[in-house]
Order: structure tokens, then C-alpha cells, then sequence
């Protein structure tokens, strides 16, 4: 074991130094490998075969420039990455993120969670990520077009059903989506619906496609919660964020029987003591693109805005981070263990700071890291993908039966996993030590590549 994490040790070292300036793939790197040092000593054949080393370095990074025009006919250039991290089990996969943080740093480090996130579902995807420093935010429908248009005239080369399957993440939404996928059409001349996911349902969208990762963020903090003999049905919850992820966790727990009393922006957040009006959330974030200050404006005397505020300050009994990475610190954690938390489930990615993470398991709470919380998400991604391979279209219900069964098969391997190598109720080490083993199996069967 000592020898294992020494190599282990290294080999982080070593990455950091040949990715300069890349802090959030550096924390990725290193969080998975933590967990990694009794896998190699109890299989010493992926360390003869240098696997570990191929697996972190990406199998292609790509970066171009994505030149565009304003409503008043300004040229604009922003920088458009796609990162193809592993595809051992099948075409890459994953989100394409517009926001002014994106990065090549920070698409690494969302490939490389992507990579054990999809090995998770069970379903044949490998791992990838991508997007811009562009910020739709402010910008007019034709403003975004005409950048969509820009970005995937030059990405359309590089993706394919069978090689590069895009979806949405911050930023990129149905909207996006949709003016992504005819550029790719008219540069294409063909209809290729597999090439993205997350469309509209009247042209090759699956049900349930916008609602998948906050649904599953839910389900699978139902499991953690059900394996202690608890239930959600009751509970208070903290949601951060308002954008489709903490939109769609929100109508889950509501479903369930929980109360989520919280949502925020960058601004501030909301807490309403009678629980989350949803429809009034949506109507201000979905239809008038609007801050959740609105929200208590209108909501009346239950609710009340905290300008520069973090929902963390508010006591409850479960906690989803729904936002962005590293939104959720050491501090938060605190408070959150002191007013009672039993379980944290992160829909956004990499949302909890190592800190914050050592400090829920030093008190026993149960805590879902986003690479098996939130994989409901890219599952019906995939569920989307096998309907367009077979020009069929499921109903609702079917697709939603598949996203529980696969969540609840997450959650499973994720335990079991844990238990297997000593560490019983850590869902981050069977997690990763999971996801780990069904990539690494897969490159060695297909040799040095």
C-alpha cells in the first residue's frame, strides 16, 4: 500500500507540474487519486501497464477561436476548447459550458470527472467536455445565434455520433442547443441527431432530458438517506443556484415530500419559510431570464433576499449544491454539520472543497459527490442517444423508470465498492474506485493506445 501511494504521490506531482495554472484539474486529479492507492495494491497489473498516466492525459485537446459579430455589428472573438479525455467505452461525452471562467484548466477538470461519471451509469460513453469564455448573459437571441453558429462551424469536425457527443451545461441550454445543432446540419448536410443532446422534443429530444440532473441529484441522496433508514419525505433542504439543475432538484425533493426553502444567484440568495414557490421561480428565471431578488419581491412576507449571502447559513436537513465548482467551503460545511445536515448530494460539479468534503465524512454525514449525484444528467444523454439510433422516442414514464434504476445502480456500485475496499459509507472513494475500474478494464483489454 506504502508503494502504491508513494507512485501515487508522483504521479500527481507530475501532472501538476506539466499543467501549470490549471487549479480545478489539478483538485480533480488529485481527488480521484487519493482514493486510488488500495486499488493498485491490490491490482498491480494497472501499474505495470502505465495505464494511470494514459488515463490522465487526454486523448485530444482542441482549441480555436470562435470570432463573432454584436447587434451593432462589433467583432467579438472569444476561445472555444473540447477536450476528448477517454473514450474506452464509447464516443466521448459531455457538456459544452459558456461562461467567462471557462478555461482549458477548467474543461480538463470536467472531462476528467466526466470520464468516471459516465463509466458510472453502466452505459456505453466515454468522457469529454468543452465550451467558451463567452457569456450569453445580457446578449440578445441573435447575438447567440450568430455565436453558436460561429463555435460549431469550426467544432463540427471534430464530433460525430459515434466520436464526440456534445450536450448543455452552464450556459448552454435548450436555446444554445438548438441553434448548435442547425449550424451543424447546414455545414453537414445531414440530420445526425445522436451528434448533440440535450434537443428539443419535437426534433429529437428525449423526455425528461432538462429535469435529469436535478431528479437524479435527489434520487440518489433518497438511496444514501434509505441505506440509514430515513426517508426524505418531511425534510427541509438547501438548494444553491436558480438555473435548470437547481430548478428541477427543487420540483424533486418537492415530489418527494421535502421542503426546499432556498435558491440563489450570484447575487444573493432567497430563503422562503414556506418552501420554493416553483412556478413563480420559473416564470423569473425560464421566461424573463430574471435574479432571484424578484423572486421575494413578489413572493410576499415568507420570503426575503439576502444580497452577498449563502444559502449554507440556512439550518436544514439535506443540502444540494446546485451551482458551480467550489461554491460550498469549510466554513459552509461547519455551519451546515452545527445546524444539523444529515446528507449533502452535489448536483453541480466538483461544488465541495476537499475541505468541505473531509469535514461532512469526519462527521459522519452522508455525502454524494457529483460524479455519481449528478450523472442523471448525462444517463438520459445517453437514453436520448439510443432513442435517436432507433428513431423512436420514449414516453415519459419509461424514461423516467430508466433514470431511477439507474441512479439507484449508482448508487449501489458506489456502496458496495466502498465496502469492498474497507471504506464503508465513503461514496467518494467507491465512487471513483468504481468508475476507475470499468475505464481501466476496458484500456487494458484494448491495449497500449
Amino acid at each position: 500500500m506504502t508503494v502504491a501511494k508513494d507512485r501515487l504521490d508522483a504521479l500527481r506531482a507530475e501532472i501538476e507540474r506539466r499543467n501549470p495554472a490549471q487549479p480545478e484539474f489539478h483538485q480533480a486529479v488529485r481527488e480521484v487519486l487519493d482514493t486510488l492507492a488500495p486499488v493498485f495494491a491490490a491490482r498491480p497489473e494497472y501499474a505495470e501497464s502505465g495505464l494511470l498516466e494514459r488515463l490522465l492525459e487526454p486523448e485530444r485537446q482542441i482549441i480555436f477561436r470562435v470570432p463573432w459579430t454584436d447587434d451593432r455589428g462589433r467583432v467579438h472573438v472569444n476561445r472555444g476548447y473540447r477536450v476528448e479525455f477517454n473514450s474506452a467505452l464509447g464516443p466521448y461525452k459531455g457538456g459544452l459550458r459558456f461562461h467567462p471562467s471557462v478555461d482549458i484548466g477548467v474543461v480538463k477538470f470536467l472531462g476528467f470527472e466526466q470520464i468516471f461519471k459516465n463509466a458510472l451509469t453502466g452505459l456505453g460513453i466515454g468522457g469529454g467536455k468543452g465550451g467558451s469564455d463567452f457569456d450569453p448573459h445580457g446578449k440578445s437571441d441573435a447575438e447567440v445565434m450568430r455565436f453558436c453558429q460561429s463555435f460549431m462551424t469550426e467544432l463540427y469536425r471534430h464530433i460525430g455520433e459515434h466520436t464526440d457527443v456534445p450536450a448543455g451545461d452552464i450556459g448552454v441550454g435548450g436555446r444554445e442547443i438548438g441553434y448548435l445543432f442547425g449550424q451543424y446540419r447546414r455545414i453537414t448536410n445531414r440530420w445526425e441527431a445522436g451528434v448533440l443532446t440535450g434537443k428539443g422534443i419535437g426534433w429529437g429530444g428525449s423526455s425528461i432530458r432538462p429535469e435529469a440532473t436535478g431528479y437524479g441529484s435527489v434520487l440518489f441522496a433518497a438511496e444514501m438517506l434509505n441505506v440509514r433508514g430515513e426517508s426524505l419525505d418531511g425534510l427541509t433542504a438547501v438548494v444553491s443556484g436558480s438555473g435548470n439543475v437547481a430548478l428541477y432538484t427543487i420540483e424533486k425533493l418537492q415530489q418527494l415530500g421535502a421542503n426546499p426553502l432556498t435558491c440563489s444567484d450570484s447575487k444573493g440568495y432567497v430563503v422562503d419559510d414556506k418552501g420554493i414557490d416553483l412556478a413563480l421561480l420559473r416564470q423569473i428565471k425560464e421566461v424573463e431570464r430574471g435574479r432571484v431578488s424578484e423572486y421575494a419581491v413578489r413572493r410576499g412576507s415568507s420570503a426575503r433576499f439576502v444580497p452577498g449571502g449563502r444559502v449554507w447559513e440556512v439550518p436544514a436537513d439535506v443540502a444540494f449544491p446546485s451551482a458551480t465548482q467550489n461554491e460550498l467551503g469549510a466554513d459552509d460545511a461547519r455551519t451546515l454539520i452545527e445546524n444539523g445536515v444529515k446528507a449533502v448530494s452535489e448536483g453541480a460539479n466538483m461544488p465541495t472543497t476537499p475541505e468541505a468534503v473531509h469535514l461532512f465524512q469526519a462527521a459522519g454525514v452522508a455525502f454524494g459527490p457529483g460524479k455519481a449525484a449528478n450523472a442523471g444528467g448525462v444517463a438520459v444523454s445517453a437514453l436520448e442517444m439510443a432513442q435517436n439510433a432507433g428513431r423512436v422516442a420514449w414516453g415519459r414514464d419509461r424514461v423516467e423508470e430508466e433514470l431511477a434504476g439507474i441512479m439507484r445502480s449508482i448508487h449501489a456500485v458506489a456502496h458496495e465498492t466502498a465496502e469492498r475496499y474497507g471504506t464503508p459509507g465513503d461514496y467518494v472513494a467507491g465512487a471513483n474506485i468504481a468508475g476507475f475500474e470499468r475505464v481501466a478494464d476496458a484500456m487494458l483489454a484494448q491495449g497500449i493506445i
